[in-house]
């Protein structure tokens, strides 16, 4: 793979991740503190990065540099949204579109599963309600017998 291929494939992986993640480009710019310019110029392979750059974009994007480096064109990451942020690779399609209803799918699943809790706490709520009502009509009664 000559040089500027190898760049422009770097730059790929570098905007599917910043995609994933949902960050804007200044969001990843910040982050990896550069300007937004010279992270645009990242994102289409046009730098010539050294190897503590690309360390530190596959640190700010919680990946290992092999994985940076050594994905094919086909294969994109499978970010999977826990506490420690677990990721997989999973080989489909390279279209942005295939990248964006991923991440859109993560999205909906980590929506659905912070309704669940939220509901569970709800429902203790409820319990704890009902038990102080419960309370409040047993003293009621006896304050009324006196």
């Amino acid at each position: 793979m000559d040089e500027n291929a190898l760049k422009q494939q770097i730059g790929l992986k570098v905007r599917q991740l910043r995609t994933i993640k949902g960050w804007s480009r200044q969001q990843a710019a910040d982050k990896l503190e550069m300007s937004v310019a010279g992270y645009g110029s990242v994102e289409r392979g046009e730098t010539d990065m050294c190897i503590t750059r690309l360390a530190q974009i596959a640190e700010v994007f919680e990946i290992n540099l092999i994985a940076l480096l050594g994905l094919d064109e086909k294969t994109i990451f499978n970010f999977i949204k826990t506490s420690k942020c677990s990721i997989g690779v999973n080989p489909i399609s390279n279209d942005a579109s295939d990248i964006n209803l991923k991440h859109e799918l993560e999205k909906s699943q980590l929506i659905q599963q912070s309704q669940t809790i939220e509901i569970e706490n709800l429902k203790q709520q409820i319990i704890q309600l009902q038990e102080i009502n419960n309370l409040l009509k047993q003293n009621l009664v006896v304050i009324n017998k006196r």
